[in-house]
């Protein structure tokens, strides 16, 4: 089992800065890669930004490259998620979620943080 918890929304204003954080505990040795995904009322989950724990390959939803930015720190097990130049539209809540060696789909979740940007 590997548990998820995400950190860091809030509100923000537009143009503003946000970091996410979701720190990865559990049988962690068993995951490789994790990922960042967001639902906005009414919409679908949308995939933002992934980063596989072997080779360090990220990579990001449309449009998103550029002003959002997925990092890991490999001591803590934390994927973190840099977004700059945020906009209304990216108000949504937020998920993480791990993939493990064994599944070819994201396997486990976290709570989802909520991020809320005003105009």
């Amino acid at each position: 089992q590997v548990q998820l918890v995400e950190s860091g929304g809030g509100l923000v204003q537009a143009g503003g800065s946000l970091r996410l954080s979701c720190a990865a505990s559990g049988r962690t040795f068993n995951i490789n890669r994790m990922g960042w995904f967001r639902q906005a009322p009414g919409k679908e989950r949308e995939f933002v930004a992934s980063f596989d724990w072997i080779g360090g390959i990220t990579n990001y939803g449309n449009s998103l490259k550029g002003r959002f930015t997925v990092s890991r720190d490999n001591a803590k097990n934390t994927l973190s998620l840099q977004m700059d130049s945020l906009k209304s539209e990216d108000t949504a809540v937020y998920y993480c979620a791990a993939r493990i060696t064994t599944q070819n789909e994201y396997t486990y979740w976290g709570q989802g943080t909520q991020v809320t940007v005003s105009s």
